[in-house]
């Protein structure tokens, strides 16, 4: 069977998975040209290329928001303005950056954000094969669900920039199309480390993991680590949560490819990539 091993030792974001992926061998090219079916490939432009991190060759994916996707944004030079949703963006250069989620300093306009409705809309009206529709909306439900919960709202009513965020959906629905287009069969991965500490969010300063990635997060392993930073996203996190068959170490597997996916900070004593390996398991 062939199957996709999550080796999260840094944690897991959504840009990184698509960069490990990207690393391992899927084309991104194919996914970008896919990804045309939302019909909101006006509102970003993706990029991806080689970055070294602590002496791992890695891939880094980032989705660029173009100012379309955003009317506050007046320039289109962004590259020096993290415009954060769920993970940080670096815009093809190095950052180190004190905590992921800061998008509260922009005021959105109604593109910035977008409904979980809206969302399962746009996925069903996208014609995406079958594969790649359920992946996109069981991932998208389990980020509603933890959300809904956290605030008390139900699930239709869920309106939130975490996974409104053009970047989140770009990375889910990416990373679903690349799984689907590397024929995995099944997925499975290591424990999630989340990191501690303290992130600075739309309501305030809160506790990492944030309470929407332990809501998803509830019945997976989590790994502890003393790293003071927040190394699982609410998208990264769901992602293993809903694709991911069991946790644990590295199954017996005949490795086919390896992949090494950078996030944007960097850490003193250890690389911040995610690694996946994908291979032949009995």
């Amino acid at each position: 069977m062939r199957t996709l091993y999550f080796d999260c030792f840094s944690g897991i974001s959504g840009d990184m998975v698509i960069g490990a992926l990207i690393d391992a061998g899927a084309d991104p090219v194919q996914m970008e040209e896919e990804l045309k079916k939302l019909n909101m490939d006006e509102e970003y432009n993706l990029s991806w290329g080689k970055v070294v991190k602590n002496g791992i060759t890695s891939t880094k994916f980032d989705v660029i928001l173009t100012s379309k996707s955003d009317q506050t944004h007046e320039h289109s030079h962004s590259h020096e303005h993290e415009h954060s949703h769920g993970h940080s963006h670096s815009h093809g250069h190095e950052q180190s950056l004190g905590h992921e989620h800061h998008h509260s300093h922009v005021p959105h306009s109604h593109h910035g954000s977008r409904t979980y409705k809206q969302i399962v809309e746009a996925i069903n009206e996208a014609n995406f094969n079958e594969s790649v529709a359920n992946m996109s909306l069981a991932i998208f439900k389990k980020i509603g669900e933890a959300e809904g919960h956290i605030h008390g709202l139900p699930l239709e009513k869920v309106h939130f920039h975490e996974v409104g965020a053009v970047d989140s959906i770009i990375d889910i629905i990416g990373a679903a199309i690349l799984i689907d287009q590397l024929g995995i069969e099944s997925v499975q991965s290591s424990a999630i480390p989340t990191g501690s500490g303290h992130i600075h969010i739309d309501h305030g300063i809160y506790p990492v993991p944030a309470p929407a990635t332990l809501e998803i997060l509830k019945g997976v392993p989590i790994a502890s680590n003393d790293i003071r930073s927040e190394l699982a996203t609410p998208t990264g996190a769901a992602i293993t949560a809903v694709l991911a068959r069991n946790f644990g170490s590295l199954p017996p597997m005949t490795v086919e490819s390896i992949g090494y996916g950078a996030g944007t900070k960097t850490f003193e004593n250890h690389p911040n990539v995610l690694r996946v390996i994908i291979g032949e398991t009995q």
